[in-house]
C-alpha cells in the first residue's frame, strides 16, 4: 500500500500529494488542481532572488534596509523585519523573526535592481522555463501564489537538483545562514537554534516539526497557512509534497510528521 494512501484519511476537503524519489515519483489526487500556496510561496520567490543574484541583478550581500538587513538576511528570516509589516523591530542578526514582509521587501528590491515587476521577473525567471503554467503569481511576494501538484512538482525539482541555479548556489541557498540563531516556527513554538536557509527552512534538530523525526537534520522545505507543504531530504533524495484546501491547524501538525514518517519509512526499507 502506498504510504499516500493515509492523505485519504485527512479531515480536509481535498488533498493531492506527490512523493519523489531517486528512482520513481508516486502520486495521488489531481494534478492540475490549484491550491492556494500561502507561505509556500516563499520557495518560489527565494528561487527567483537566486536567479537575479546569478544574473548580478542583486548581491546576497547588499543591504537591503535602512537597519542594516542584506538580501540574504531577509531571505533567511535574520533582518528583524516585523512579520507582517514592512518595518524594523529588532537588530538584524539578533534573533529569527519570520516575516512575509521581508519577501514583499525582496520583491520590491529585486524589481527596482532588474527594472522589471516582479511578477514579471518571476514568469520570466520561472514559470515559463519550467513549464509552471498553472501557477499564478499575485499579491503578496511572501504569500500570494496558487498552483497545482504537477507545478509544484516542477518546482521541486529545481530544489533539488541545480536546474535554474548552479550547484554552489543550490548549496548555499540549502545550508543555514546566521548559524546559532533562536527564533519561533509558526505554529511549533520557539526553537534554539532555528535554522534557516535562504529561503527554505532546514530542520536541524528541531522538535516538534512539522516533518518526522527520520528526517534527516540537513531536511529543507515549507510550509503554508493554507495547508500545504514541501520538503526535500538530501540523504534520502525524497521529496515530499502535500496540498490541501483546509488551513494548517492541530490536524497538520498532527498528520504530516505521520505521513514523512510513512514515506521514509516505505522507501528506505
Amino acid at each position: 500500500m502506498s504510504p499516500l494512501s493515509a492523505i485519504d484519511d485527512w479531515p480536509v476537503g481535498y488533498a493531492a500529494a506527490a512523493v519523489i524519489g531517486p528512482s520513481a515519483t508516486t502520486t495521488t489526487g489531481d494534478l492540475d488542481r490549484r491550491f492556494e500556496l500561502a507561505s509556500l510561496t516563499k520557495l518560489i520567490t527565494s528561487m527567483a532572488v537566486l536567479i537575479a543574484y546569478e544574473e548580478g541583478s542583486v548581491q546576497l550581500e547588499t543591504v537591503a534596509t535602512p537597519t542594516g538587513a542584506t538580501v540574504a538576511d531577509l531571505l533567511a528570516h535574520s533582518g528583524g523585519i516585523a512579520p507582517d509589516e514592512p518595518r524594523s523591530m529588532a537588530v538584524p542578526h539578533q534573533r529569527r523573526i519570520y516575516s512575509t514582509s521581508a519577501y514583499d521587501l525582496l520583491a520590491e528590491h529585486v524589481s527596482t535592481e532588474s527594472g522589471m515587476a516582479f511578477d514579471d521577473y518571476v514568469s520570466e525567471a520561472i514559470l515559463d522555463p519550467i513549464g509552471m503554467r498553472s501557477t499564478t503569481f499575485t499579491g503578496s511576494a511572501g504569500a500570494g501564489a496558487a498552483s497545482t501538484l504537477g507545478d509544484m512538482m516542477r518546482l521541486a525539482e529545481c530544489w533539488r537538483q541545480p536546474l535554474l541555479i548552479s550547484e554552489s548556489t543550490l548549496r548555499l541557498a540549502t545550508s543555514v545562514h546566521m548559524p546559532g540563531l533562536a527564533g519561533v516556527l509558526p505554529g511549533f513554538g520557539r526553537h534554539d537554534p532555528n535554522p534557516w536557509g535562504l529561503g527554505p527552512e532546514i530542520r536541524g534538530t528541531k522538535s516538534p516539526h512539522w516533518t518526522a523525526a527520520l528526517n534527516s537534520e540537513s531536511t529543507h522545505g515549507h510550509f503554508g497557512r493554507a495547508g500545504t507543504m514541501m520538503w526535500t531530504d538530501p540523504s534520502s533524495e525524497i521529496t515530499l509534497i502535500a496540498l490541501t484546501n483546509r488551513n494548517f491547524g492541530p490536524w497538520a501538525a498532527e498528520a504530516w510528521p505521520q505521513l514523512s514518517d510513512s514515506v521514509l519509512r516505505s522507501l528506505q526499507n
